[in-house]
């Protein structure tokens, strides 16, 4: 249990309380901060959606995606949440929501109010809710911290007239704009991974590292939500916003210290050290049927209009103009109905001088994002025995392995919630950051979406993705180890694994 439990006498009101991010990311991450003693039990938590639930069948329906604790936990915190349903554009339903508040407020004594406002809900609303929110539930006297979900706008226009309509409403100290990728604990490691380690640190430049890739693997399609998909694309989905975020923490210098906004100082500076990027280096696909036709295409969704061009796949290269990273080739990729789900960073430094090795592989850092995070180093090493053979093989530190089952790492939405509640900005998007990502992003897409730009390549549901990712990789300065010289540890060394 921690002995930090935050929320004491609080009010957390989450709007879009009866839709899907509520009930599978947003009260689940509540209760896992709950069940492991990083909620207080006096915190007051408020579901508000238009829809008209009792009061029971709004208790099921959140507490059917609970993991972990006993009956009992699950019972206790049912007891701390409410629902009030109500209009998003009227006064009517934040006047009841104001009362609920301030009865709580009254009847614990409150004096300098915390109130916790999050919006899992779509963007078409976020500053109808908002404004009514500040005019009649804002707190004048204590803190008020909204929680905005992305998408934050579906280009630069859109994005700028979301932060216009945002900002007289609520400052920037106020405001936290989530994406949970920065709440995943791998992402939040990078930052004592590179800095806390002059392993790391010494070498993290264009003088020891020959090529970055990082990539975002899903093995499912769009599953009947590809009319949703078809007006965002895989570029939008995840990689303006996700892998982006990554990417940033990936190449940013050294902040001066752990503060929110000498961290995201460093991530704007950086950010406008990227070159524009270049529709003639991109590979671009849509899935098709799988080999096997058990797996439709993307066209064959019902919900997909026959002609889209909308792409499920995508790798780009991308230059960064700086002393640190000058010629050093980068790839994000990213793609759905794949072979696998796994998203990773890859950091291939140069070969060793030749001389005395004919050939030796390059070492490669791999950091695994998800699924079973794990940080792991390839090194050549000698084969045991009489052999003056090398081998690649890993330092490998899996945390399933390092880390007892009972040690609990937060998902992101409860690291997430916590560090909003506690005003910690460090892992939440800042306004300069979001402009100067949109202004990156939005050229591209613009060109993807228009007449233009070729027909995506189309590879097969399962597979690895377009067939001409290999050599997309290749001329990134990315090379494959060749098969049969990565070694797990092994009873005899005739026998040789693959990478």
């Amino acid at each position: 249990m921690s002995f930090d439990p935050f929320g004491s006498t609080a009010t957390i009101v989450v709007f879009g309380a009866s839709g899907d991010l509520a009930k599978k990311k947003t009260f689940p991450a509540l209760f896992g901060l709950f069940r492991e003693g990083h909620l207080s039990s006096d915190v007051k938590i408020i579901g508000y959606a238009r829809s008209h639930l009792e009061e029971d069948d709004f208790k099921k329906r959140i507490s059917a995606n609970f993991k972990g604790g006993n009956p009992e936990t699950v019972e206790q915190f049912l007891k701390l949440t409410s629902y009030i349903s109500g209009p998003y554009d009227t006064d009517e339903g934040y006047q009841t929501l104001l009362k609920s508040i301030e009865d709580y407020e009254a009847a614990n004594n409150v004096s300098t109010p915390e109130r916790l406002f999050y919006l899992a809900l779509p963007p078409s609303v976020f500053t109808t809710v908002a404004s009514q929110l500040k005019k009649n539930v804002y707190s004048e006297t204590g803190k008020t911290r909204i929680i905005v979900e992305k998408p934050f706008g579906h280009d630069l226009e859109s994005s700028r007239q979301l932060q216009k309509d945002l900002s007289p409403l609520f400052t920037e100290e106020e405001l936290y704009r989530i994406d949970h990728y920065l709440g995943k604990e791998m992402v939040k490691n990078l930052l004592v991974l590179r800095f806390g380690n002059e392993l790391f640190n010494g070498v993290w430049n264009k003088n020891h590292i020959k090529s970055i890739q990082i990539s975002f693997k899903e093995a499912f399609g769009t599953d009947g939500r590809g009319g949703y998909f078809d007006s965002i694309g895989i570029v939008r989905d995840v990689m303006q916003n996700h892998l982006l975020q990554v990417l940033t923490l990936l190449t940013m210098d050294r902040p001066v210290s752990f503060d929110p906004e000498a961290v995201r100082d460093e991530k704007v500076k950086i950010l406008k050290a990227f070159d524009a990027l270049d529709p003639e280096d991109i590979l671009l696909g849509q899935y098709g049927k799988s080999e096997d036709g058990s797996k439709p295409g993307y066209l064959d969704d019902s919900t997909v209009p026959k002609d889209s061009k909308c792409v499920t796949y995508a790798a780009l290269g991308i230059k960064i103009h700086n002393e640190r990273w000058e010629g050093v080739p980068i790839v994000m990729r990213a793609g759905k109905a794949l072979d696998e789900s796994k998203v990773e960073i890859r950091i291939q430094f140069k070969p060793v001088a030749r001389g005395m090795f004919k050939e030796i592989q390059r070492n490669e850092l791999v950091i695994r994002v998800q699924p079973n995070e794990s940080i792991y180093l390839k090194i050549n090493s000698k084969i045991p025995g009489i052999s003056t053979e090398t081998s690649l093989t890993d330092l490998d530190l899996t945390y399933s392995t390092r880390y007892s089952k009972d040690f609990w790492i937060p998902e992101a939405y409860e690291a997430l919630i916590r560090d909003c509640y506690l005003g910690n900005h460090s892992n939440f998007v800042r306004d300069d950051e979001l402009d100067v990502s949109w202004k990156l992003f939005t050229p591209l897409l613009q060109y993807i979406e228009s007449d233009k730009s070729p027909q995506p390549e189309v590879y097969a549901y399962g597979s690895k993705g377009p067939k001409g990712l290999r050599e997309f990789l290749n001329k990134h300065d990315y090379i494959f180890a060749d098969e049969g010289t990565y070694q797990w540890p092994l009873t005899t060394p005739k026998v040789k694994g693959k990478i």
